[in-house]
């Protein structure tokens, strides 16, 4: 529509969160080698048109929690597919109750921290002009489930998960700095691309060494921070990925970012917006207009698939150094080095285990549809194991928060079709 005919035309191979952050950091590389002077990155999404057009013609709601887990099950069924981690709402959840029990907090603790993060989010929102929702809410209201934040993946609501049911689109120019100053842009209007980091995790989140860390996102933020010279405390802003609570949790973790300091310059991806792939390009434009207002540094962490790719740079008001290009950003070697030997998956195998994760899945009502416990046999293999909803016991168990699951023990015994239903010990 412009009728330009570009250079090169390039798009990611797939939607992910961590695309826009992957071509800022190509379109840098490719100025400073002299391939070219400017590039816009673009990306749009009309999944609330989308959902609402789906629902119409189906007859229901128009949840694009259910609707990412509907297109997800229509792929041949892989082993944890069988179970239900279908979709990353269904996933990520995993990393959330093995990060808690990890970090020795209690669930009331965790879910404190969850809301505390949240909302700070709504509140960045409701100031931001491109945001989606614009209604600061307390962290009692995020975590408490209601008729209008129903449970989805225990233990988030739908005010902790991704809101990806949104039509939006972001955009942004790179330039060369000499392409910049002829353009006019003035001195107090610059902002410096600074050096990235990436790291990625296996595709399949079954294998994954644990989940209460993810090295690949430990790699990209650390390097980023040491590539660009800089420490946690020389960062003025930061956009911690927050497709659910556990990423930001974990990244904060890693670079020492206190729970009570804002982690979003655009909302994050429940109040700012969560389109599937174009996220970061809103948080980008974000950040650029925030450093343009107050501060030097502004660090932009992005994250992608189930907890799978991920990506780091700096923007920084202080002109960048001369450098050789293209600067790599493939940091996986680093990140391959920090991993313990993988646990074998057994998917055939029956009999005792040691919960090493788990998660509750609810319906549209709010009821639970199952539980799945991901466990460990005694010589250390991997397998899952279905609670039937009418096992309201060790539903309860799991989502009462009076004992922690992650450590206790029990027994997948496998049923007529072949799936494993766990019984807890001395139940």
């Amino acid at each position: 529509r412009f009728g330009v005919s570009p250079k090169i035309l390039s798009t990611t191979k797939s939607p992910s969160g961590d695309s826009p952050i992957l071509l800022l950091n190509d379109a840098a590389n490719r100025i400073g080698a002299g391939e070219i002077e400017v590039a816009a990155v673009v990306g749009a999404e009309a999944l609330r048109t989308a959902a609402q057009l789906a629902a119409k013609q189906a007859g229901d709601d128009a949840s694009s929690h259910n609707k990412t887990r509907e297109v997800s099950s229509k792929a041949p069924p892989s082993y944890r597919g069988r179970y239900g981690l279908t979709a990353p709402v269904d996933v990520y959840p995993l990393y959330e109750n093995a990060g808690r029990a990890a970090y020795g907090q209690t669930l009331a603790e965790a879910q404190a921290e969850s809301g505390l993060i949240w909302s700070l989010f709504s509140n960045v929102a409701a100031a931001y002009h491109g945001a989606w929702l614009k209604k600061p809410l307390s962290a009692h209201e995020i975590i408490t489930p209601s008729e209008k934040n129903r449970p989805i993946a225990f233990p988030y609501t739908k005010l902790q998960v991704a809101n990806s049911s949104v039509n939006q689109g972001a955009g942004f120019l790179v330039a060369s700095l000499a392409a910049a100053k002829a353009a006019g842009i003035p001195e107090e209007r610059l902002i410096y691309v600074g050096k990235g980091a990436a790291a990625h995790e296996a595709e399949d989140p079954m294998d994954r060494t644990g989940y209460d860390r993810s090295f690949s996102m430990q790699v990209s933020l650390e390097k980023a921070l040491e590539l660009n010279g800089v420490t946690t405390a020389d960062l003025d802003h930061a956009e911690l990925y927050s497709c659910f609570p556990c990423v930001p949790k974990m990244a904060r973790r890693v670079i020492g970012w206190p729970a009570e300091r804002e982690a979003t310059v655009f909302g994050g991806l429940t109040f700012g917006g969560g389109p599937i792939g174009n996220y970061m390009s809103h948080a980008v434009c974000g950040m650029v207009e925030k450093l343009r207002a107050e501060g030097t540094n502004g660090l932009l962490f992005a994250n992608g698939g189930f907890a799978t790719h991920n990506h780091t740079i700096l923007l920084t008001r202080t002109p960048q150094p001369a450098g050789l290009f293209p600067q790599d950003y493939d940091y996986q070697a680093e990140a391959d080095s920090r991993r313990t030997p993988l646990p074998p998956v057994d998917e055939d195998y029956e009999g005792p285990g040691t919960i090493e994760t788990y998660t509750v899945l609810f319906g549209r009502t709010g009821a639970p549809k199952h539980g799945v416990v991901m466990a460990r046999s005694p010589e250390g293999h991997r397998f899952l194991a279905k609670v039937p909803a009418e096992d309201e016991d060790i539903i309860e168990f799991l989502t009462d928060g009076q004992v922690e699951p992650v450590g206790t023990s029990g027994t997948g015994k496998k049923r007529e079709d072949g799936t494993l239903i766990w019984q807890r010990t001395g139940s």
